[in-house]
């Protein structure tokens, strides 16, 4: 049987074969999330200290050695502490919901709509959760904490209150728990959504960003914008997406800077 398997689907066997699927849904998606956020993020940190690229860094302004440890200790902790056992307890919400990891696994035929639907879902609750996240009492008392790094960096994307990892991180979690995905469809939405908020988070705004190439996609310029204004001000709430913002006139600062600086206008006093 294993002859005639695929590279992907024999890997898939020995997983399913060595190990149970609570420890797969469980300690293998921490450590799937684990890995792929740090190994995406990490590299940020270097370029910022050593200066490379820096023409493509939207913002001038650095964070201190000090300041990326403190993100990076504290995400360790919230991580283990929050993460870890939001994981542990949902596990059977997942289960009842219908998640699998046996084989066969999805085509992509099934996985491909799959994640769009996510995508979708996860952006229309973190919009309108980000903005309740913006209102004075949430904002001083949790939102404040992630609004710490005025100059994000990609490990910055989910240095947040415990509060807010757990209202924003509904978001994530809502639509594979309605739907019960196949583990496989799972851990890949879990990817590509981490890729996602570190590149918006990372501070730079590169040639090859996907910004400039999928319609709608806010990307590092998109988010840096909401980081770099008072909570009054920021808007830019969608994860993702920009639709959110367009048709709620959330926007309107972000797109009137953009048509400045295409018009050479004086940016940094119309910022002001």
């Amino acid at each position: 049987m294993a002859s005639s398997l695929s590279f992907l689907d024999s890997c898939w066997l020995y997983l399913i074969t060595h190990f149970s699927d609570f420890q797969l849904a469980c300690l293998g998606s921490f450590f799937l999330h684990e890995s792929v956020f740090f190994l995406s993020g990490l590299p940020f940190i270097f370029l910022e200290r050593a200066g490379y690229l820096s023409k493509y860094k939207i913002q001038t302004k650095n964070n201190t050695p000090a300041a990326q440890e403190k993100c990076i200790t504290r995400l360790l902790l919230y991580h283990f502490g929050v993460n870890l056992p939001v994981m542990i307890f949902s596990y059977p919400v997942f289960t009842y919901m219908g998640m699998q990891s046996s084989l066969p696994l999805p085509s992509w035929k099934v996985i491909l709509p799959q994640i769009l639907f996510y995508f979708i879902v996860e952006d229309f609750i973190f919009y309108w959760g980000h903005r309740v996240l913006h209102t004075k009492f949430l904002y001083k008392h949790v939102h404040s904490v992630h609004h710490e790094y005025a100059t994000p960096f990609g490990l910055t994307s989910e240095y947040a209150h415990p509060v807010e990892i757990l209202f924003l991180g509904f978001a994530t979690i809502f639509g594979p728990a309605i739907t019960g995905p196949h583990l496989f469809t799972l851990w890949l939405w879990m990817i590509l959504r981490v890729l996602e908020t570190v590149e918006a988070h990372c501070g730079y705004h590169f040639p090859w960003s996907l910004s400039n190439f999928i319609p709608l996609y806010g990307g590092a310029d998109f988010h840096d914008y909401h980081h770099r204004l008072l909570y009054t001000k920021s808007g830019n709430y969608a994860s993702t997406f920009i639709y959110m913002d367009r048709l709620f006139g959330t926007d309107t600062g972000y797109r009137k800077l953009k048509e400045l600086k295409s018009s050479g206008g004086e940016v940094e006093k119309k910022l002001e």
